[in-house]
């Protein structure tokens, strides 16, 4: 009988992305994602869709985890998808947090965002929702 190799443990990048300046909800996320188990990288803050699409490929995430309060999540949240899709990436999948009017939400999910979490979401249904989004990868050996 062959050996398997263990499923590894999900991978999240969580990101800030434009010149937004405030983290404290990115960094609640990414505390609770590593207490679930899971394997976050904090990219800090006022970063590039490209460095965080680069970033996500480099590292062999599951999912980028978006956190936006500036507003600006319709311009900065397509280009991210769009360079994803560029670099044939789009299996990468990606969640957005932050403070989205409830008007914005169904075209930033049409373009390929999994879901949006606005504020007071409980951890532990942004921890679910991932562990049942997330398909299953094997640790390489």
């Amino acid at each position: 009988m062959a050996a398997t190799a263990p499923a590894r443990p999900i991978r999240v990048l969580v990101a800030k992305v434009g010149l937004d300046g405030h983290d404290r909800g990115a960094k609640v996320i990414a505390h609770a994602l590593r207490d679930a188990g899971m394997e976050v990288l904090y990219t800090g803050l006022r970063k590039t869709p490209e460095s965080i699409v680069r970033a996500a490929i480099d590292e062999d995430v599951d999912c980028i985890g978006l956190s936006i309060l500036s507003g600006a999540h319709n311009t900065l949240v397509p280009r991210v998808l769009a360079l994803l899709g560029e670099q044939r990436a789009q299996d990468i999948l990606v969640v957005l947090g932050g403070t989205i009017p409830a008007t914005d939400i169904p075209a930033l999910e049409a373009a390929g965002v999994a879901r949006v979490f606005g504020p007071g979401t409980p951890l532990d249904s942004v921890v679910q929702f991932l562990r049942n989004n997330v398909k299953p990868r094997t640790a390489a050996i």
